[in-house]
């Protein structure tokens, strides 16, 4: 990678973490206190400097999907599909947060040398695998998890592999559990308590007879299911995870992923 190519990444990098952290900061603020005004002043002034930082990266292009994805932070759907006049102004400031950490996994992305040496953070080809996602700081996360584990099924770490993969999908279940809530799930025969105290196993339940997700996951090895307990205390494998094991998980990652976004 040439030198000035991977300073302008890191400048990059270190300028939206910085607007990370005075986001992080404004919505513990406007959450606790909407209308604190010198906290909206200050938050006018953020989102101000994101722009900017968002249209340099998206090279002034309205249609990149960096760009895209900054205007529609600021909207807000109900369950129709209509669009919500009024969002709260901790709402708008976490999305954009959400919208950062995005910019900033792509730009890791590149300065790892998995974009070619030619592009520029503008070019960066955009993580929209996990759009459906409702939690825009669950985003990158289970992005870049998916990104280890195809890495790791190609180098034969199936066990890593298998891992990331259940990680994944009890995650992007998890997060289309709670966005339909706890009444809906109640209707589905969910178990007693917090989704978070549920097993892996009663969300899948869960979430299949909510309608949420069809019958893929009856694919899931055994292995998968207990994904938790592949190992010890002391991080040793207890299993071994076969090739056919990883590469089936994988599987019913994709059409679970298929189920919640019928779009991809």
């Amino acid at each position: 990678m040439q030198e000035s190519l991977r300073s302008q990444i890191d400048s990059n990098l270190s300028h939206l973490n910085a607007l990370i952290r005075r986001g992080r900061s404004l919505r513990e603020t406007l959450t606790s206190d909407p209308s604190d005004k010198s906290a909206l002043v200050a938050n006018r002034a953020w989102q101000q400097d994101c722009g900017v930082a968002i249209y340099q990266l998206s090279g002034g292009s309205k249609a990149h999907w960096l760009a895209r994805a900054f205007s529609e932070a600021f909207l807000l759907r109900a369950d129709s599909g209509q669009v919500i006049e009024a969002v709260a102004p901790g709402e708008i400031v976490e999305r954009l947060v959400g919208v950062l950490g995005q910019a900033i996994l792509s730009l890791s992305r590149m300065g790892d040398g998995q974009i070619g040496s030619t592009s520029s953070p503008s070019a960066a080809p955009p993580p929209r695998r996990f759009e459906f996602v409702h939690n825009p700081r669950l985003r990158p996360v289970v992005e870049q998890a998916y990104i280890d584990s195809r890495d790791a099924l190609e180098q034969g770490r199936y066990d890593t592999a298998l891992v990331h993969s259940c990680g994944i999908l009890e995650a992007i279940v998890t997060d289309a559990l709670e966005y339909q809530g706890l009444e809906r799930a109640a209707e589905a025969g969910a178990p007693a308590g917090k989704i978070a105290d549920w097993s892996f196993n009663d969300r899948l339940g869960v979430a299949e007879r909510a309608g949420l997700i069809r019958g893929g996951c009856a694919r899931l090895p055994e292995i998968a299911r207990r994904y938790r307990d592949l190992t010890d205390g002391d991080g040793n494998p207890q299993w071994t995870v076969t090739e056919r094991d990883a590469k089936r998980t994988a599987q019913v990652l994709h059409v679970v992923m298929k189920d919640l976004d019928p779009g991809r």
